[in-house]
C-alpha cells in the first residue's frame, strides 16, 4: 500500500471544517494535512458556488503546491458546477451527500487525476451545456467569433500559421487572440484555454 493522499481541508464555517477532517481522518488511504506539510487535494466547503469561490478555487489550483480541488456545496446547479470545473475544481459534492466514505473516494479519485461529479448532475450538465446561454463564461464573460473560430482551430490541433491561412488573419493576430483568452481567463497555454472552453460551454 501506498502513501496516504494529504489533504486540507477550507471552509468558511469552523464547525464544517472540523466535521469534514474528523470524517477525513477515519480513512485509512487519507491523511490530514499538518500545517508545514503540502498537501495534495484541499477539500473546500461553501453554501454557495459564488464569484469569490471560483476566484478561491482558481488562486488554490495556481498556488505554488498547485494542489487538486474537491468542492463541496450545499446544492449544485448546471451552470456553478460548469464553472467550477473551468475553474479548476477536480471534484464535486453536495454536502447532504458526503459522507465520509464519498468525500474521501472522491479527494482519491482526484489525486489520481479523475474528475468525479454526481451522477444525477451528469445528464444536467451536458444538457446545460448544449443551451446558448452556455456561451457565458465566468461572471458572465463570453468568447467573440473570433475568439471561438480561432479555439476551434486549435482544438483541431492547427498551428498557428495553419490557423492564421485558413482565417486570413495574421500569425501575430492568431497568437495575439489566443493570448487575450489565456490573460483574460487566468489559464496557462493553448490546451487549457481549449479545455476551459469546451468544460465552460464557450465552444
Amino acid at each position: 500500500m501506498g502513501e496516504p493522499v494529504r489533504v486540507s481541508v477550507v471552509a468558511m464555517d469552523p464547525m464544517l471544517e472540523a466535521g469534514a477532517t474528523g470524517a477525513l481522518h477515519s480513512c485509512p488511504d487519507v491523511a490530514v494535512a499538518g500545517p508545514a506539510e503540502v498537501a495534495e487535494v484541499t477539500v473546500v466547503i461553501v453554501d454557495a458556488v459564488a464569484e469569490a469561490v471560483l476566484d478561491l478555487v482558481r488562486e488554490t489550483r495556481n498556488g505554488p503546491d498547485r494542489p487538486e480541488v474537491v468542492l463541496v456545496a450545499t446544492d449544485l446547479e448546471p451552470a456553478e458546477a460548469l464553472h467550477a470545473i473551468a475553474a479548476g475544481a477536480r471534484g464535486l459534492l453536495r454536502r447532504r451527500e458526503a459522507s465520509a466514505d464519498r468525500l474521501a473516494r472522491t479527494v482519491l479519485a482526484a489525486a489520481g487525476g479523475d474528475c468525479t461529479v454526481p451522477p444525477d448532475l451528469l445528464d444536467s450538465l451536458l444538457e446545460h451545456r448544449a443551451r446558448p446561454v452556455a456561451r457565458a463564461g465566468v461572471g458572465g464573460v463570453t468568447l467573440n467569433e473570433r475568439e471561438r473560430e480561432v479555439l476551434r482551430l486549435v482544438a483541431d490541433g492547427r498551428e498557428t500559421g495553419e490557423i492564421a491561412q485558413e482565417l486570413c488573419y495574421s500569425p501575430r493576430t492568431v497568437v495575439s487572440v489566443v493570448h487575450d483568452i489565456t490573460h483574460r481567463f487566468r489559464l496557462r497555454n493553448r490546451a487549457h484555454a481549449v479545455a476551459y472552453a469546451l468544460r465552460a460551454g464557450l465552444l
